[in-house]
């Protein structure tokens, strides 16, 4: 079964980004948005941690969070609202990390 993980909390704050690094399958995404979106700070921790991760295609931003931010959202793929609804029909399942 595949998964789409969301992750809206800062990666500063908690281990949530860790934690969902770890289980995430071959065939799951991850997807940043709110304060998230700071994982994707070039030369950060969390960020050497998403590219050791290596999503590839599989790692996904919120573009409005990313412009709020200023950030250009490299490496993820940065989606707006109606490209995240789309993303979500195709997987099997969501999990957002409350």
């Amino acid at each position: 079964m595949t998964t789409l993980h969301v992750i809206a909390h800062s990666p500063f704050g908690d281990e949530r980004l860790a934690s969902c690094l770890r289980l995430l399958g071959p065939q799951d995404a991850l997807l940043l948005c709110g304060d998230a979106t700071y994982a994707l700070k070039a030369g950060s921790e969390p960020f050497a941690a998403l590219q050791a991760a290596d999503l590839g295609e599989r790692l996904f931003a919120l573009e409005e969070d990313l412009q709020a931010r200023a950030l250009d959202g490299q490496p993820a793929k940065a989606l707006d609202y109606p490209a995240f609804v789309e993303l979500t029909l195709y997987f099997d399942k969501v999990n957002s990390w409350l």
